[in-house]
């Protein structure tokens, strides 16, 4: 559990011009703000959730959130004793509706009294629960004070944060202790990297390095950087990453905020795999297919199609002396025996898959530690899960394939960096510096 009693804090006045709504006070004139950001994230051993914790209210408290990749806003259920002496609820027709976007207006009409997520001639936006596919058209916007680390014993604290109040509905599947949702979607103004970014020392862009185990913790890297890891020298792995471009699906309503990139084939063992490249781009019309970047999907979703074509591949590219297990097990539906399959720096040596962006020199290679999984001891699956995903992207790439790479949301630029395994560089991200200072 946090403690805020300790913490040094740099505050942000309130403007009226959203413009300028987060431009910064120093503590005093020898101090300089930290324009990078740490939050760590931990993995969550029972849901796979990767979770961080944020201060929120006044007096400030610990709040746990699940880190949603493609999120709106910052939401808590504020059915669950939301007390805070600084709680502002958006009034209709204000500055603040029409920046936060929002479709509509009205009354407390669901509650026996006026409490926080429930107030009269307020504003509201979209909660969603990804983990539930869930959507919520009442939310209630609102400010309140919201802490966020830097540097250890340094707090950035801003005094109206916009976020959302949910109830208690929408809080279903998250992880034990998780009272809401960390949205970084990047086009949602109220998003918390785009909120941030209205400061002009804080960069539109992100960096985001979830670590594989659930004892030791990722972090989230907000701001320019740099994203410095230890290996163990101290480098700034976003130094040498491979780019490609962001896209936006034309036809996305509630999730226009979502990640999406182009991924023109696969390769296993350095061989295309057969697809219906057709489903690899987002389709025009209906503004499915294509490809997305999912933090709440555990393990990376193929369409059918493209499963049965990656699975038939990978097993095939294996050793021969290595035993195919039947029946699949649990969620997975190829799985073979281990006991020949050596261990490498980069996890279990088994063919590497290879997601070809915009061009074939710019690839995601996924290593033995992100493609399969060890589901008992002599057991190990090909750790993708195949799906109709007629209406849905036809690869959703879900966290374990991100587990131990870095991952850059360069928003302003509207592209996206992948480092590949951290392993490679004989470092992982629970060895990020958080000490840096730009």
């Amino acid at each position: 559990m946090l403690s805020f009693s300790s913490m040094v804090t740099f505050k942000l006045p309130l403007f009226s011009n959203y413009t300028f709504f987060f431009l910064f006070l120093s503590l005093c004139s020898a101090e300089v703000l930290p324009t990078t950001l740490y939050l760590p994230v931990t993995k969550d051993s029972s849901t796979l959730q990767y979770t961080t914790v944020i201060g929120q209210r006044t007096p400030l408290v610990p709040i746990k959130l699940t880190v949603h990749l493609g999120g709106i806003s910052l939401w808590v259920d504020c059915d669950i004793g939301y007390n805070s002496s600084t709680y502002h609820p958006a009034r209709c027709n204000s500055t603040l509706c029409s920046f936060a976007k929002s479709h509509s207006c009205g009354d407390c009409i669901f509650k026996p009294q006026i409490q926080p997520g429930c107030n009269n001639n307020t504003c509201y936006n979209w909660g969603e629960n990804p983990l539930i596919n869930t959507y919520m058209d009442r939310a209630e916007i609102a400010e309140d004070v919201l802490a966020i680390g830097s540097t250890p014993g340094i707090l950035v604290t801003l005094p109206r944060f916009i976020f959302s109040c949910v109830d208690s509905s929408m809080s279903k599947d998250l992880a034990e202790g998780v009272t809401g949702i960390a949205g970084f979607g990047h086009q949602s103004p109220v998003s918390i990297p785009n909120q941030l970014a209205l400061d002009p020392r804080f960069a539109r862009k992100f960096g985001i390095c979830l670590s594989s185990s659930t004892s030791s913790r990722g972090v989230i890297f907000i701001g320019s950087g740099p994203y410095n890891f230890y290996n163990p020298k101290k480098v700034d792995i976003s130094n040498n990453l491979v780019y490609t471009k962001l896209i936006t699906n034309p036809r996305a309503f509630l999730q226009s905020s979502e990640y999406h990139i182009e991924v023109s084939s696969i390769r296993i063992a350095g061989k295309d795999v057969p697809l219906n490249k057709t489903l690899l781009s987002i389709n025009k019309k209906n503004g499915v297919g294509g490809t997305r970047i999912k933090t709440t999907t555990p393990f990376t979703i193929l369409d059918n199609s493209i499963y049965n074509a990656v699975k038939t591949a990978f097993l095939m590219a294996l050793p021969k002396n290595v035993t195919i297990v039947e029946p699949p097990m649990k969620q997975f539906g190829a799985c073979f025996s281990s006991k020949n399959i050596r261990n490498t720096n980069v996890g279990p040596d088994v063919p590497v898959i290879d997601f070809v962006l915009h061009k074939k020199s710019a690839y995601w290679r996924i290593y033995g530690a992100n493609s399969v999984v060890q589901v008992t001891k002599d057991v190990m699956c090909l750790a993708f899960v195949g799906e109709d995903q007629t209406w849905e992207p036809s690869i959703v790439i879900g966290g374990h394939q991100m587990e131990e790479n870095l991952l850059v949301f360069d928003l302003a630029r509207k592209r996206i960096g992948f480092s590949s395994s951290l392993k490679l560089q004989k470092t992982s991200c629970a060895k990020y510096d958080y000490t840096s200072k730009s």
